[in-house]
């Protein structure tokens, strides 16, 4: 049995995630890998509803997992993508503690 990592940066974890299954995500496809993020959307929402502390922790990380793998599959470097949208604050109002609407997004 493998040692855990220490804390790891979303970087390194896209590149963990692609090291271990570029080859069988591309081969699966963008359309494929879609359905299994979904799926594992499913598993998660209930975890939510009756899972153990350990079942949350194992599908939040099946669809951080999923997720990183279709961003490798089109190319997308997730924590650019996250510094982008989120690295100057809310996209709705720009502040780093968000002042929107409750009824509207964010």
């Amino acid at each position: 049995m493998s040692t855990p990592a220490p804390d790891i940066s979303l970087r390194d974890f896209q590149q963990l995630i692609r090291k271990m299954y570029h080859r069988k995500d591309v081969a699966r496809g963008v359309d494929g890998t879609f359905m299994w993020l979904i799926e594992e959307v499913g598993e998660l929402a209930g975890a939510l509803r009756d899972g153990t502390d350990e079942d949350r922790m194992g599908e939040f990380a099946d669809v951080l997992a999923w997720l990183t793998t279709i961003a490798n599959v089109v190319d997308v470097d997730l924590t650019e993508a996250v510094r982008r949208k989120y690295g100057s604050g809310c996209p709705g109002c720009g502040q780093f503690v968000c002042h929107c609407a409750d009824s509207g997004k964010p």
